[in-house]
């Protein structure tokens, strides 16, 4: 991924879930997947679902732990990013589905886990209810929301510079993600849901891309964020002051770390 600058027809041509798929999943989300599984006790033969799994990331990461004799199931409520994480793996139960609204029988799995997805759902303790009711009984719930945005010393730069060149209403659109990064707020959700045992952790993971017009480029690239938001000479004045905001997070190679941190809600349905 040396470069994500491309002609806007070719952008235009790949669907949102490819383009996240293709930019966001190497950049920030692949590397919790092994950090889910480890939460929610993983082994062979169990039977997990991946609760918005997205293009798959987390999903795949199910699956190798659970062989031999277990199942892997990935549930989503986005057609594009199931076409997309249906290429991947022929061994993996795709379906279509709301959080809120499981299409499961009540104690269907050994573990139920979600990554980055809580953020967006239409009513979280809901479906973290819905996540504690198709656990059996001694299984294990872990879902990871991203923490504060104000925790990401980068993403948070790159707030305060949206809100600097574009006012308050484009900086909210980019912090949409980081809404549920309070501690306190997850835990009365939990409560909300009837899930009474939580714990709420912290893991501190990396943002990684290939230069700061890969930054740049790929947020503005997200639909579910700053997509549609900026015309093309707001993301050429976006670029240029990019290249001061993030130089303390650059590298002699001129590639981009920092660290972006989740909150990871643990429980045991009892």
């Amino acid at each position: 991924m040396d470069q994500i600058l491309e002609h806007p027809i070719e952008r235009a041509a790949r669907s949102p879930a490819e383009i996240y798929d293709e930019q966001f999943v190497p950049a920030l989300f692949s590397q919790f997947g092994p950090v889910l599984c480890d939460a929610a006790g993983i082994v062979p033969g169990m039977r997990a679902l991946d609760v918005a799994c997205g293009t798959g990331a987390l999903t795949l990461a199910l699956a190798d732990r659970v062989r031999p004799g277990g199942a892997a199931l990935g549930l989503d409520a986005n057609p594009q990013m199931l076409a997309v994480a249906r290429r991947k793996r022929a061994d993996i139960d795709w379906h279509e589905g709301r959080a809120e609204a499981l299409p499961y029988a009540d104690a269907s799995f050994d573990a139920v886990v979600s990554q980055f997805g809580m953020m967006f759902f239409d009513e979280p303790a809901a479906a973290l209810r819905e996540m504690q009711r198709v656990l059996r009984p001694g299984g294990r719930l872990a879902v990871a929301v991203c923490d504060a945005v104000e925790h990401s010393p980068g993403y948070a730069e790159l707030a305060r510079l949206l809100e600097r060149l574009f006012g308050k209403r484009i900086a909210d659109a980019f912090r949409a993600p980081f809404v549920l990064g309070d501690a306190a707020r997850l835990g009365a959700l939990c409560a909300e849901a009837g899930i009474g045992n939580a714990r709420i952790l912290r893991h501190d993971g990396t943002a990684r891309f290939a230069s700061i017009d890969a930054l740049v480029s790929t947020e503005r690239a997200c639909v579910w964020t700053l997509g549609g938001l900026l015309d093309d000479a707001q993301f050429e004045l976006l670029l240029r002051e990019a290249q001061k905001v993030f130089r303390p997070y650059v590298d002699a190679a001129g590639k981009v770390a920092f660290t972006m941190p989740a909150l990871l809600i643990s429980a045991l349905r009892e």
